[in-house]
């Protein structure tokens, strides 16, 4: 057996199977692989994988970080909501995050869903808790805020922080009541904007008289219609909208549970699903979802799935969330659909960091309303394993608007002259050779900046909104500027201005007013860059936004931050070492990644040459919250009396708290309860404070609990979490989401 045929690849490898290398390795492909999809769907209303295929893709994520939770990521897709906003609006921040919902697809995850809210809350099973179900809109979330009533702004979700402003366009839609009726002072309504099928259906008709393109479906089309920049265009298009949720409020809510908030909906005149139905238990929301299901074809609008919510606002407000997701809601999404249709080509792309992706151009095939002519493969071994070929009849599977995947091949439609495809050992782009390293799926480009599908990935990276932000050297301006070798690495970009200002003013395209902007932004940008933003910026591999943001706030300087990866890079026995490695979140993998960057000379060059030109600002702290606790490393151990482990987690957390999975000398507290294991020890011999369960809601202000009904609760959520911790790797994977 050749070298090449041993390789495993474990993107197809079980979550339970994997060992933590391995998992190792498939955390960062995911985390990866599934920003790029986000920024393509958030951004550009223009996905690139198909829901189901990204849901996959999210699950497996969070399947791996169910079986090892220490090797969650800080730049994990768990940690995530949607993806910055495009750069052509104002921003609009929201005070509450507008945070997504985690999926499921069966009924067993929908009856786990159910046991999860009973276990936490230590409510009986057989004991009723009221869940309301409703049908998932396929569109666009939007905000509107209102004060004294008269409606102040509208902005979309963003990536959950900072969302778009487009208030004149949601202005136009006539369902939108633009006075409220005796409601709190401030008040923030919440809800889906989307085009009826009748009005997609028009709206085609219109395009294709006009001669413009069509939209591929109606979400899109509502999209597009809302992120005009000019609000006449919105006008001329129907949209309509459903409203479900609020966020921020001034006061607490008149309402105690979810269906009387929506009842007020209703009285300040928002449009309500009529649909939506208050569920007691999983049999009553199977029947519902199942119901929804029969019902979607006749629905005037698109729908992908329901979502449940537990009914009760305090219950709510006791679930909290775990990482981007509440406890207390959940989306139910609807199982693919199929079509065939005939592969004409695979095509090779190549990406930031050399990965070569081969894409299935098909004959263009309806499937589910949607026009789809591309996919995605992954890699070479997907072909290989589902013996993909150009000329097979392939089945094309979609959960929603986007390009879908190929699930299999009709081999008896298979012409005689099919033969196996040949994955490329040549770079196709710059002709290097690419090669694949043992136990990785990918196959990479070892061109590195000499390939310029790698060098103009990375100068876009560099130059992106979330990374240096500098306005007016997009995508399209980067290629150019790079084609013409006027910018052939990140440092050249500050020198621009210097060396072609003429150049650029004599070009097509290209005028004063427009290359006065593009120099200011580029000086603005040189004027303070936060550090986080900058060490994302410089596209080391494994560190995403959230890496970078947990480094700066360790660091806080670019000065104190180098002095550290240098130290570390030559002894990691060093303090420096363990101080970057012990980061909550960053580990042991990300940290040999960054050694090895600023290790590069070449790499450390381009730096020192970029700090010439550019002032990295220190890392400036979010507002204290006043806690003991705040920017102090936790550490629970033991049965807590008064509350499950989870929640104690959830607790710390919201004072600014880090919470670790084990003891090290960076931890402050150890937090012990009843039957303390060896973590009890380990913090006596690190040193640390160790604390009672008493004691740690004191310090919170939080008096415990005490009463026997409260202990005989928290006895039965003990018990559940302990089964879950001791249950075998397969089946704690099944428990993905129950890890809260």
């Amino acid at each position: 057996m050749s070298e090449k045929s041993k390789i495993k690849d474990i993107s197809k490898v079980n979550p339970e199977d994997l060992t933590e290398e391995e998992a190792v390795k498939e955390l960062a492909r995911l985390a990866e692989y599934i920003i790029l999809c986000d920024i393509a769907y958030h951004q550009k209303d223009a996905p690139l994988i198909s829901d189901a295929e990204y849901d996959a893709l999210k699950r497996r994520n969070d399947a791996i970080e169910a079986r090892f939770p220490d090797l969650v990521r800080a730049d994990s897709p768990s940690l995530r909501v949607g993806y910055a906003p495009a750069s052509e609006f104002k921003k609009a921040t929201h005070i509450v995050p507008m945070l997504s919902l985690n999926n499921i697809f069966s009924y067993k995850e929908m009856n786990d869903f159910v046991l999860r809210v009973h276990t936490f809350l230590g409510i009986p099973y057989e004991e009723e808790v009221e869940i309301v179900a409703e049908p998932k809109i396929d569109g666009l979330s939007f905000s509107a805020l209102y004060k004294d009533g008269k409606f102040i702004m509208w902005a979309t979700r963003g990536d959950g922080t900072v969302g778009e402003d487009i208030t004149q366009n949601l202005l136009t839609i006539d369902e939108l009541p633009k006075q409220l009726n005796h409601p709190p002072y401030n008040i923030e309504i919440r809800g889906e904007v989307y085009m009826s099928k009748e009005d997609f259906f028009a709206l085609n008709e219109m395009q294709e008289a006009e001669g413009k393109p069509v939209f591929a479906n109606p979400r899109n089309a509502a999209a597009g219609s809302l992120r005009q920049l000019d609000a006449r265009i919105t006008a001329k298009r129907k949209l309509s909208i459903f409203a479900y949720a609020y966020g921020e409020l001034d006061d607490a809510p008149a309402w105690k549970t979810h269906s009387e908030f929506l009842d007020n909906l209703r009285e300040w005149g928002f449009p309500v699903n009529p649909l939506i139905q208050t569920c007691r238990n999983a049999e009553e929301l199977d029947a519902f979802y199942n119901g929804i299901i029969d019902k979607r074809a006749s629905l005037p609008y698109d729908i992908d799935g329901v979502v449940y919510k537990v009914n009760r606002l305090d219950l709510q407000k006791r679930l909290g969330f775990v990482s981007r997701a509440p406890r207390w809601a959940i989306a139910h999404k609807f199982p693919p659909e199929q079509a065939k249709t005939v592969l004409e080509n695979i095509r090779i792309q190549v990406g930031r960091t050399g990965v070569l992706t081969p894409v299935a151009d098909v004959t263009p095939v309806n499937v589910g309303g949607v026009v789809v002519s591309h996919a995605t493969l992954h890699n070479e071994d997907e072909i290989n394993r589902k013996d993909i070929r150009i000329g097979d009849t392939v089945i094309i599977q979609r959960a929603g608007d986007v390009i879908p995947q190929i699930v299999g091949v009709d081999k008896t439609k298979r012409p005689k002259d099919c033969k196996p495809f040949v994955f490329p050992d040549i770079c196709p782009v710059c002709g290097s050779l690419a090669v694949r390293e043992d136990g990785e799926a990918a196959r990479r480009c070892t061109g590195g900046l000499y390939c310029s599908a790698q060098a103009v990935e990375a100068l876009k990276h560099f130059v992106s909104r979330d990374a240096m932000d500098i306005d007016g050297l997009g995508a399209r301006t980067v290629e150019e500027f790079y084609s013409k070798g006027w910018i052939k690495d990140i440092t050249d970009i500050f020198s621009l201005e210097e060396n072609h200002k003429y150049d650029l003013l004599n070009s097509e395209g290209w005028g004063k007013i427009s290359v006065d902007k593009l120099f200011a932004s580029i000086k603005k940008t040189a004027s303070g860059v936060p550090l986080d933003k900058f060490l994302y910026a410089l596209g080391i591999l494994q560190t995403g936004q959230n890496t970078a943001r947990l480094l700066a706030k360790q660091f806080v300087s670019m000065a104190n931050f180098r002095e550290k990866v240098l130290t570390a890079a030559k002894d990691e026995t060093s303090a420096a070492f363990h101080e970057i490695s012990g980061i909550d979140g960053v580990g042991k993998d990300t940290t040999e990644n960054i050694l090895l960057f600023f290790a590069n000379e070449k790499n450390s060059q381009v730096v020192d040459k970029l700090l010439e030109k550019v002032v990295v600002t220190d890392y400036v702290a979010p507002v204290s919250t006043g806690s003991p606790f705040e920017n102090k490393m936790i550490v629970f151990t033991g049965s807590l009396a008064s509350m499950g482990r989870s929640e104690a987690k959830t607790l710390a957390q919201s004072v600014g708290a880090k919470v670790a999975g084990y003891v090290s000398s960076n931890t402050d507290f150890v937090v012990m309860g009843e039957n303390a294991g060896s973590k009890a020890e380990q913090a006596r011999k690190f040193g640390v404070k160790i604390i009672s369960e008493e004691e740690f809601l004191q310090m919170l202000n939080r008096p415990a609990d005490n009463s026997e009904k409260a202990k005989q609760l928290q006895a039965v959520q003990n018990d559940k979490e302990n089964e879950i911790k001791s249950a075998k790797p397969k089946e704690k994977a099944s428990e993905q989401l129950s890890l809260f």
